[in-house]
């Protein structure tokens, strides 16, 4: 039977991998990085991969973007297979990436500069200040990204995300560098923002907690090679209050369920 929503609305696959695996050549030899895997990502699907490091998630989210092609089995992007980059989807990697001589505004406008080539410049202006503001970076739009904080090079890297408007968001480990007060302020934004631009999201993430805070489902991962364990969905109401929602009897049972799927090639792996 077909996906459907809550309300009963038609959900249809915005990625699906079919049998997809991924080798590299390394030093003469081929490693194995991700073993074939079969995932489907429902529109409007907030997807959280976890496992430990070397399984093979942040290859999927290239595999998606288009930037690398899969060794074996197909990469379908609403039915139709990925070739080459896929300027459809929005990718926030671990380092913010910011160009250290634009100043803030400059560095969300770069988006529109390589996507949206066409658009005249007033407009582009005018969308720069409005995703400024929906970061909440007003009045730092003239600041370079040496003079910002951390988390405020986040917020102008989510905006330079966001502003082209993409379907998809993918965000590897987009968080992970801040401190733990601060990234709850930005789960918060996050969830706000995507849910409010409808957007399909696969997010890589080794924190059980930020992926329960967040996603629809989330996927388990092996060890390297990686292969999915299980998949498990989060059926904790939405919206959600990130301050608070990991004080619930509901979220502590969910994280010690996982972390119990997760623990031996966690520690497997940091033994090697």
């Amino acid at each position: 039977m077909p996906d459907t929503t809550m309300a009963g609305t038609l959900l249809a696959d915005k990625i699906r991998l079919d049998s997809v695996g991924k080798n590299f050549r390394m030093r003469g030899k081929i490693i194995e990085a991700l073993q074939p895997v079969d995932l489907s990502v429902r529109t409007e699907e907030f997807i959280a991969l976890v496992g430990p490091s070397g399984c093979g998630k942040s290859t999927i989210l290239n595999l998606v973007a288009g930037l690398m092609p899969a060794s074996s089995g197909r990469v379908l992007y609403d039915g139709a297979p990925v070739a080459g980059v896929n300027r459809r989807v929005g990718y926030m990697t671990q380092k913010d990436t910011l160009l250290p001589w634009r100043n803030t505004a400059d560095n969300v406008r770069i988006a529109l500069e390589l996507n949206c080539r066409a658009m005249p410049k007033a407009d582009a202006a005018r969308r720069v200040a409005q995703m400024i503001a929906q970061v909440g970076l007003c009045g730092f739009e003239t600041h370079f990204p040496a003079e910002l904080s951390g988390g405020m090079r986040k917020r102008a890297a989510l905006a330079r995300t966001l502003i082209y408007q993409p379907e998809t968001l993918l965000m590897d480990e987009p968080f992970g560098a801040l401190d733990a007060q601060l990234k709850l302020v930005m789960l918060d934004q996050l969830q706000r923002l995507t849910r409010d631009r409808r957007m399909t999201v696969l997010f890589v993430t080794h924190d059980l907690a930020e992926a329960i805070t967040l996603a629809d489902r989330i996927v388990i991962f092996s060890g390297r090679p990686g292969r999915i364990r299980s998949v498990h969905d989060i059926d904790l109401p939405r919206p959600r209050d990130v301050f608070r929602i990991r004080f619930t009897p509901e979220f502590a049972r969910l994280n010690e369920q996982l972390w119990d799927e997760l623990q031996d090639d966690v520690i497997a792996g940091a033994a090697t």
